[in-house]
């Protein structure tokens, strides 16, 4: 609800302080006093786009602040919990306008973009009028009142979790589908990589382990000759040879030499054994160095045939194994692709039927819906005065989305048999201000702690219509808060709250304030409105019995 309306130095209005009320408030005064300049100010803190030039002549900037009492769980607050603006209950919105046309925002004293108060604006005020471009003429706003008027957000809830699941479906049948088309584009080089791979069956390691052994193998045939000599003679013909007769002679004459000879034929008998050992390692590296010419042709064979594998793939000789359980899995999924897509495709048509089902079901309740409100305009445009106008909700198909598949417009028909078509298009100023007028007391029920403003939407209309239309905009009112602009005595006679908007003229200025007026002056400004200039003892009776007093 809109508490106050502080605004300094914007277009006529040096300075003014307005405070608001709940239920019907109304502002009257002569055409030209600046009642418009009032709707450009709120507008310009609520980030709406209008006049260019707002700072008054003279002044450096021109500020206007508005503030909002919220109830709980008001619209508001999710706008203001994702700018990361803090509230409780009051909201604070000010705006700047500076000579060289810079303006700057602030909510809750944290600077802000207009985008935000624009987002805000849309969930504290709605403006109605002839030019009303924002809420009910808006075709594509329709669908929204609609729903809010049946009450289908659980409804609209079901048809978008079916959407977002249909959605869900459809897109892992086409990663699916393009994930086994780009496979089956390459099926044939797939099969023969993973048969090459398969034919030469390479482990982890095996590379080095093959270099090691081609090395070893290739050094063997210089090495062979010195090692082979070596054993020779270290053998019979040798050293062995020579030690053994040493210790057949020693102990052929030991017994003659008094022990003198015991410790010799020890020591040589130690030499033999590690003479032994020594022979037996010989032998051993003689028997590792011997290999067939074809051997290490089939070293080398394999050795480079994992090399020339890994230089096509791309990749290191270690990760050849690898490199085939991956191209394995790739043809699997092209072989396991008819029944992952059979699956996907049966999961797809269970997610489109659900769908439809929750969609039809929307619209059912739509057109439901829709004929219990034009049977509700029908009910409200009689006391207007337009009992023979027609207003028709009316249904196209739309494409598929999470909000189902109708395309929902109001029209209108001024006259049985006449064509229909937009509001905006078909009716008349004061006809278009009824058909809103009936419509937003049609929907009012979805439109709690929203301030509505109505700017001159009596125009063009009198009498008993206008008392209608009074009438209706107090009930309207009853539980929260209207704003109305009006030059209709009929209209202001039925406020709770009445300001009149005046213009002062100096010989260098010209100012526009606004009075609240006490009962007496309320009596005196109906009695303007209804006689003009003079207001006489007629007009003031006149006035007392349109307030009922």
């Amino acid at each position: 609800m809109l508490r106050g309306l502080d605004i300094r130095d914007m277009l006529i209005i040096d300075r003014l302080e307005l405070t608001f009320q709940p239920g019907l408030n109304v502002l009257t005064g002569e055409t030209g006093a600046g009642k418009s300049i009032l709707l450009d100010a709120l507008g310009f803190v609520l980030g709406w786009r209008g006049r260019a030039e707002l700072v008054r002549q003279g002044a450096d900037q021109g500020e206007v602040t508005a503030w909002f009492d919220l109830p709980t769980e008001h619209a508001a607050f999710a706008v203001l919990e994702e700018a990361g603006v803090g509230c409780e209950d009051e909201l604070i919105l000010r705006r700047v306008n500076t000579r060289d046309g810079r303006k700057t925002a602030w909510v809750n004293d944290r600077r802000v973009s207009g985008e935000v108060l624009r987002a805000l604006s849309d969930t504290l005020v709605e403006l109605h009028g002839q030019h009303d471009d924002r809420g009910l003429l808006n075709p594509r706003g329709h669908r929204d009142m609609l729903d809010a008027y049946a009450a289908l957000d659980g409804q609209r809830a079901k048809t978008r979790t079916a959407w977002r699941a249909l959605c869900n479906a459809r897109d892992a049948l086409a990663k699916t589908k393009a994930r086994v088309a780009e496979t089956r584009a390459e099926e044939d080089f797939l099969r023969h990589a993973v048969g090459e791979l398969d034919a030469l069956a390479p482990e982890p390691g095996e590379e080095a382990a093959l270099d090691t052994k081609r090395r070893f193998m290739q050094a063997a045939e210089r090495i062979r000759e010195d090692i082979g000599k070596a054993a020779e003679a270290l053998g019979l013909n040798g050293a062995e040879g020579m030690m053994t007769d040493a210790s057949r002679w020693l102990q052929g004459v030991a017994d003659k030499a008094e022990g003198q000879l015991d410790a010799p034929l020890g020591a040589i008998e130690q030499a033999m054994v590690a003479l032994d050992d020594a022979q037996q390692g010989v032998v051993q590296c003689l028997d590792a160095l011997s290999f067939n010419t074809s051997e290490l042709e089939d070293v080398e064979e394999r050795l480079f045939a994992m090399r020339g594998l890994a230089r096509k793939h791309n990749v290191q000789a270690d990760g050849l194994s690898a490199l085939a359980d991956d191209l394995r899995g790739r043809l699997a999924v092209l072989d396991d692709s008819v029944g992952d897509l059979a699956a996907l495709q049966g999961q797809v048509q269970a997610a489109q039927t659900a769908y439809d089902e929750h969609a039809g079901s929307l619209s059912a309740a739509r057109r439901t819906a829709a004929k219990a409100l034009d049977q509700a305009m029908a009910a409200e445009l009689a006391p207007l005065k337009m009992e023979r106008a027609v207003f028709e909700t009316t249904f196209a198909p739309a494409d598929p989305g999470p909000d189902g598949v109708d395309a929902v417009a109001f029209t209108v028909a001024t006259n049985p048999g006449a064509p229909s078509g937009p509001l905006n298009k078909i009716a008349s100023g004061g006809e278009l201000s009824r058909f809103l007028l009936a419509l937003k007391v049609c929907l009012t029920q979805a439109d709690a702690g929203l301030t509505m403003i109505f700017d001159e939407i009596d125009r063009g209309v009198g009498g008993a219509t206008a008392d209608a239309v009074g009438r209706r905009l107090a009930d309207l009112a009853s539980d929260g808060q209207v704003l109305v602009v009006t030059h209709s005595p009929q209209v202001a006679a039925f406020g709770r709250h009445h300001w009149r908007v005046e213009k002062r003229q100096s010989a260098d200025s010209t100012l526009s304030t606004v009075v609240p007026l006490d009962p007496p002056a309320r009596i005196d400004e109906i009695a303007r409105m209804l006689s003009g200039d003079k207001v006489t003892d007629a007009a003031r009776a006149a006035a007392q019995e349109l307030i009922g007093i």
